[in-house]
């Protein structure tokens, strides 16, 4: 062990440095390797194409919920009574015009109750008559003497008498003729037949209502709208309603209800429809949704593709300066065409991916290829196994 040390020790000074180099050689090669290599990029998960806010003119709107209804019905009954049913015209959805014919009712008996009244009048001419020929004497004989006064009177009264009974026979027969045109059931406006409960056969009482019908044909919407949101609509404004799943219609306040509900804080407001509101899928009775224009303002917009619906909230993505994704919740309000407002959450110099977000994370990396603030171009999917080099 000590020949080695002095060995070692008797070296020649350069042999010791060649030495100790080629010994420390690998390491110092490992470091300056490590040194040189560069941090592995991350690679981009989709090419896409940003938007920003735009601020448009939007229309200010009013929402409301509320039901269509008819804007008159009419209950149409029978006057006669105790008559039987003998025929049934018209169903329920018909198209009736004023003075049509809906239902008759069997005329036997009335007519044979007209035929006697004016047997009874013929009676009572007839009696009138002589009556009156008894009177003109008496008054010829009136200045002779040859009748008393009493007896004078007593014909001028018979003549007044069967006068009396006449006009009460006439009024009779006016009336029995006016039951038997009550034997026919008449529709008392244009409109349609909404419902009926006339029965062939049956023998019904005056007033029971045989149809009901819509007046005119016309529906209106009646909106339950907040109290606080009345003061901003007046007759005249338009309105659009979407009942069911047909097409919007376009309809116009008619009246807006001077009290409110204060059970519910609401009140009505009378829409008027478009007549026949039925072409478009329209029904009374149907639940509908609508919405009252009162104006319009500013606000910043974004592409509905643009806004992402996850977890019953809307997000956008956002692009930032290092083009990695961030996912930003945002309130959304109004929409206009394609466009959607922005209420909250971002700003007008915000970039965000326009379309396809369903393919992106928060935290990815993407590749902006255009930026189109205006019209934003769809994005060019690239499947996150296959990754832009």
């Amino acid at each position: 062990m000590k020949k080695s040390a002095r060995s070692f020790a008797s070296l020649p000074a350069a042999s010791l440095l060649v030495l100790l180099a080629s010994a420390g050689l690998p390491t110092l090669a490992v470091h300056a390797a490590d040194d040189k290599a560069p941090p592995a990029a991350s690679r981009a998960a989709l090419t896409v194409n940003v938007t920003q806010p735009q601020s448009l003119n939007l229309p200010l709107r009013v929402t409301a919920n509320g039901n269509i209804a008819a804007w008159q019905e009419a209950s149409i009954g029978t006057e006669a009574n105790g008559l039987r049913l003998a025929d049934v015209k018209v169903n329920v959805g018909d198209v009736v015009k004023r003075g049509q014919v809906l239902a008759t009712f069997a005329p036997d008996t009335m007519q044979a109750d007209v035929a006697q009244i004016r047997a009874a009048v013929a009676e009572a001419e007839a009696t009138l008559a002589e009556a009156s020929a008894n009177a003109e004497r008496a008054r010829g004989l009136q200045a002779t003497g040859a009748l008393s006064e009493a007896a004078i009177n007593q014909y001028l009264t018979a003549e007044r008498t069967a006068k009396a009974r006449l006009d009460a026979q006439r009024a009779a027969a006016q009336t029995q003729s006016l039951r038997l045109k009550q034997t026919q059931v008449l529709a008392p406006d244009n409109g349609v037949i909404s419902s009926r409960s006339a029965t062939v056969g049956a023998v019904l009482p005056a007033g029971q209502e045989l149809f009901r019908m819509i007046r005119q044909g016309r529906l209106e919407w009646r909106a339950e709208v907040a109290a606080n949101d009345m003061a901003s609509l007046r007759p005249g404004i338009a309105a659009l309603i979407t009942a069911g799943s047909g097409p919007a219609i376009k309809g116009t306040v008619r009246m807006v209800a001077p009290t409110v509900d204060p059970l519910t804080r609401n009140g009505i407001v009378y829409v008027d429809l478009p007549t026949p509101a039925g072409t478009a899928g329209a029904r009374a009775g149907m639940f509908a949704r609508g919405e009252f224009e009162i104006g319009s303002g500013t606000g910043l917009t974004l592409p509905q593709s643009a806004v992402l619906l996850r977890d019953g909230f809307s997000y956008v993505l956002r692009v930032g300066p290092d083009s990695k994704i961030t996912q930003v919740k945002v309130g959304t309000g109004r929409r206009l065409g394609d466009r959607i407002e922005i209420t909250n959450g971002l700003d007008a110099s915000a970039r965000v991916v326009a379309a396809g977000g369903g393919f992106l994370g928060d935290g990815d990396t993407v590749r902006v290829v255009d930026a189109v603030p205006a019209k934003p171009v769809p994005i060019s999917a690239v499947p996150a196994s296959s990754p832009v080099k």
